[in-house]
Order: structure tokens, then sequence, then C-alpha cells
């Protein structure tokens, strides 16, 4: 019998310590749920402030002369032209227009850029940014965890520690000192909510855990209550919603690639299967990512199909389980451009019954995202 040894997190003893119940993620020892349990974790981080560990994701720091306009290259976004100090989403595409990650990147200055991606997909694009960007030099980050503060009061707990996180705005990426440690704070999260990621090296993080949840309003949330609060933003989560047979446009990540990479200009086009994912922008691929409320109390979990009222299947479940916040169940899902157009009544099909579905605009929860 082969046997699996997990890679563990800077705050793998406290997280065994404060209760977790711990099992394997992106083959990492994560905490999934912790004594509170998933609901209240996950309606705590919606009225307080939610703890995160986060320290599986890679972290790499990209730089060199030429380092931007190189990534530009292998990106649908605009990397020239974010402002020093932001941070903007972006996807890494496949000749066919599909997403092999998505991630996160900051313009940390002329030539540098600091960059998240997946805990599952870190190795491979690590190899793809050494391979893609050759005459830059590529950091992979290995002795620093991550942590995201997140909900509305996170902003003022994490200001009583570092009084100017509290002016920072949404995708905003800072370095701040707290007690003489360096960190790297960007004003985001996988939420939905006001928040922060913090970037701290591995022999403080501990420390920095523990103050912040020195605070009454502070709690530390598992993996459990990730995942239903990401859904309720209605944000991607990579091999469920978007992989590599997804385009952005089929994932409804229009809003990510910016005019001046789509449009007619010097700046247009040129990454990785630019003419399959621009001409979706005005003609309609064959389906798309949208949100349904579910009627009843039953969750509709990934995989189930969604059918019309002929049970003819139109559609499949990416994302799916109940909404703490709305008390009812809801889904991600997949479905044919052409269903959606027509306004067809559509139905989850689970175990054979048809479970009437209602489309609806996402975020299903509305962010709160601070924009100043």
């Amino acid at each position: 019998m082969k046997v699996i040894v997990m890679k563990r997190t800077a705050l793998c003893d406290l997280h065994i310590a404060s209760g977790a119940r711990m099992v394997e993620f992106a083959g990492y020892e994560m905490p999934v749920q912790y004594p509170l349990g998933v609901m209240k974790e996950h309606l705590w981080t919606r009225e307080n402030a939610g703890l995160f560990d986060v320290s599986h994701m890679g972290q790499v720091i990209l730089r060199g002369e030429n380092v931007k306009s190189a990534l530009e290259s292998i990106l649908p976004v605009d990397v020239l032209g974010l402002a020093e100090g932001m941070q903007r989403y972006g996807m890494f595409t496949t000749a066919d227009g599909g997403m092999t990650d998505d991630l996160m990147f900051a313009n940390w200055g002329a030539d540098e850029v600091f960059m998240v991606v997946n805990a599952g997909c870190k190795e491979q694009d690590f190899a793809y940014l050494k391979a893609s960007l050759v005459d830059c030099d590529v950091e992979v980050v290995e002795d620093r965890s991550l942590l995201a503060i997140q909900g509305p009061k996170a902003r003022e707990v994490f200001a009583r520690m570092v009084p100017d996180v509290a002016t920072m705005i949404f995708m905003q990426s800072v370095k701040f000192e707290w007690q003489g440690v360096e960190l790297w704070v960007s004003c985001s999260g996988y939420t939905g909510e006001d928040g922060y990621e913090v970037s701290v090296s591995n022999d403080h993080a501990e420390a920095f855990a523990n103050a912040l949840l020195a605070f009454d309003e502070v709690e530390w949330i598992g993996l459990g209550a990730r995942d239903s609060l990401r859904l309720e933003a209605g944000l991607c989560l990579y091999g469920h919603d978007i992989d590599t047979t997804t385009t952005p446009i089929e994932a409804s990540l229009n809003w990510a690639i910016q005019k001046v990479r789509r449009l007619e200009g010097e700046r247009a086009g040129g990454f990785p299967g630019a003419d399959i994912i621009l001409p979706q922008f005005s003609d309609k691929p064959a389906r798309k990512r949208v949100g349904f409320l579910v009627d009843g109390r039953a969750p509709v979990r990934e995989g189930v199909d969604i059918v019309n009222a002929s049970g003819e299947v139109k559609g499949t479940v990416t994302s799916g389980g109940f909404s703490p916040t709305l008390a009812q169940p809801i889904v991600m899902a997949y479905v044919s451009t052409q269903v959606l157009d027509a306004g067809e009544p559509l139905f989850a099909n689970v175990r054979g019954k048809s479970i009437p579905l209602t489309l609806t605009a996402m975020p299903f929860v509305a962010a709160r995202y601070y924009r100043g």
C-alpha cells in the first residue's frame, strides 16, 4: 500500500492545536474546518473577520528589464498598463484557448512583478514561467507563508497592527513592516468581502497569525467555508469551473481581458489562443458559465446535468452547494447559450428528479470590496 506524504505549511501545528480537522488538499495537509463548524465559519466571515491559511499557494517574483512585456506575451491581460503598487487578475491560456491556471500578479516597480498561482498548478506554472520568460529571473518564494484576513471587520482589525493598511483600496499591493518583519500585503481575497492577503516569512507566520487571532473579531476559517464563500462571490475554482477545456469568454471572464488586449492596436492579441478567444467577444461561444438559484433546500453538486423540460441535457454544474448567506442552494454551471437566449426553463437532474432552477446574476452575494 502506497503511503502519501503530505506537505505541511508553517502553520500546520497551530491549526492542529486550534482543533482543526485536517485533510489532504493539493498535496498539503490543510484545515477543512475548526470546532466552530463550516456554517458558522462562513457566517462569521460575512459578519466579522475570518483568518485563512493559504500558504499552499505558489508565490513567485519575476524580475528583468523586459519582464512586463514578456509577461504580456503569455497573459491575455494588460500587464504594461498596470500601475505600480496595484494587482490584477489573469490567467495562462493555451493555443486552443483553454486555461492552465488563473492567478494574481502585482506591479512592484519597473522591473519586478509578484505573482500568486494556485497550489495544484504551481509546479507546472513555475516551469512555464521559466521556459517562457527566458531573459528574466524567476524566483520561486519558498520561505514565506500566505494568510488572508477577510470580512467587514478585517480592515479595522488589521489596522490595529499595521495602521497604514486602513487606506488601502481594492487590488492595491504594498509592502509594510510589523514588529520589524516585512509584510507583502494586497487588498484582495477569495470571499467577496473586504480584506487582505498577507505574505509573511515562515519564521514569523505563527506570531503574526496569533496576533490577529488575539482580537475577538477574528476566527480561523477552513477550506470548507472558503469554498462556500467563493461560490457565493461567483468566483471560479480552477479545475472545476475553469480548466484547459474552457475559454475565458465561456467562463464569463470577459472583464478580465482589457480593451487594449482585444481591440485593434499593437498590444491587441499576441497571447496563446488569441485567435480563438478574441472572436468569442462578438461571436457567442456555444456555452457560458452562469449562476442559478436552486428550488428547495437540497444542495446540487458538481457534475449534475442541467436539463430542459423535455429532459434534454443542456449544461453541467461545475460548482454547487448550500449558501449560508442566502439560506438556499446555489450553483454555477456551463449552459448552452442558445438555451439561455431562448429563456427556456431549466432544471437540475438529481437522481432522476428535476429540480427547478432560476437564472440569476453573479455574484450571488454582493461584493464588498473597498474601492476608496
